[in-house]
């Protein structure tokens, strides 16, 4: 008798992995559940609510759902791991006048690290999560690459660019041809309780605002400095500069006959430069350490279509390597705020190329 497939599905609680467990169950797969552990025990309450996808209110859920559909589950305490390479480089990039993208380095280091190592000791072949979004291979060489899923508007491709080639050969996302409405309904049908649990907030392990947050983990770091315009003039006063981000337009304080946007962050000098939203325009950037999908690298530069937010509407650019861990990146037409710490994915169509992290702003 042929033996199942084993895949380990990592199980949230929310309605998106649960429904995940449950397809992977139907089309005969062995599946077993695994939950995260991100907290330590005095963090751990039902209250958590906002903290959905982390808390203990979720590894419930999951554990009943597992039992539901029986399935085994476990759960695995990465709080020591969450805390060194999620938290900590959130906050450390704000204090630095970056904008982290957390999300990102979870999916790497956290989901398809140390969750598809645990993976290996259960013997599972493969690691299953509710992203919209697919995997892809390339019949020429065949290297894995990231696809957007179905539905365009909770696509995640973008957060899993920055996969390895060995943890997109196991991943499989039962939901890359479904929509979120389309989700909810099979999960509604097929019984699952957690069908109309709502999303998880983007930061998962930030209650409140994240500025709060970060000064909390740097209390003596963030200090009252200037508000400069672009003429280095002092036109104001900010609160500090883990409360600012490029692009940035509300909560400054400051009054002009058109709207002001922050165009710069020094944290060496503790200031803040504001513009017009013709200055805040950019058109060329540069990225560090490239992580490459589809492709190996680049010998020459290629046009592609860059992303440098998740909300960002892919725009065409030319990308063109300055070094191995260098690229410059220029629009064709200039875009609305590239942000250093943020990442920039480029897409052939629906397939990510590769990305790397904004570094400089040049023009």
């Amino acid at each position: 008798m042929r033996r199942k497939k084993r895949v380990m599905v990592a199980m949230s609680g929310g309605v998106d992995s649960s429904l995940a467990a449950a397809i992977l169950k139907q089309k005969g797969y062995e599946a077993i559940g695994a939950t995260m552990k991100l907290w330590p025990k005095e963090e751990c309450t039902q209250d958590y609510d906002a903290r959905s996808c982390c808390s203990l209110r979720g590894i419930e859920d999951a554990s009943h759902l597992a039992l539901k559909m029986d399935i085994p589950h476990y759960v695995f305490d990465f709080y020591k791991e969450f805390k060194n390479e999620v938290i900590d480089y959130f906050c450390r990039e704000y204090a630095m006048g970056l904008t982290p993208n957390p999300c990102i380095i979870c999916n790497q280091k956290i989901k398809f690290g140390l969750f598809l190592k645990k993976a290996d000791e259960l013997s599972c072949e493969y690691m299953a999560t509710g992203h919209y979004a697919k995997v892809g291979r390339n019949k020429l060489d065949g290297r894995y690459f990231i696809r957007e899923g179905k539905d365009k508007e909770k696509d995640q491709s973008y957060f899993l660019s920055f996969l390895t080639q060995e943890a997109l050969s196991r991943a499989v996302f039962p939901l890359e041809n479904m929509t979120k409405i389309e989700s909810r309904r099979l999960a509604k049908d097929l019984g699952l309780k957690v069908y109309d649990k709502k999303s998880s907030q983007e930061v998962c392990f930030v209650q409140g605002h994240y500025t709060d947050y970060v000064k909390r983990q740097y209390k003596d770091e963030f200090k009252e400095g200037d508000i400069l315009n672009s003429k280095g003039e002092k036109i104001g006063q900010h609160k500090g500069i883990h409360f600012y981000t490029i692009g940035q337009r509300k909560g400054l304080g400051v009054h002009y006959k058109e709207p002001l946007y922050v165009i710069k962050i020094d944290k060496n000098e503790n200031t803040i430069t504001v513009g017009t939203k013709k200055e805040v325009m950019k058109r060329v950037f540069v990225i560090r350490n490239p992580h490459w999908n589809l492709i190996k690298d680049i010998d020459k530069p290629i046009r592609a279509m860059c992303k440098i937010r998740y909300s960002h509407k892919k725009a065409d650019a030319v990308i063109d390597k300055i070094s191995d861990r260098r690229l410059k990146v220029s629009f064709c037409e200039p875009q609305m705020a590239p942000t250093p710490g943020q990442a920039a994915v480029f897409y052939k169509d629906d397939k990510v190329l590769g990305g790397g992290w904004i570094d400089a702003v040049l023009e």
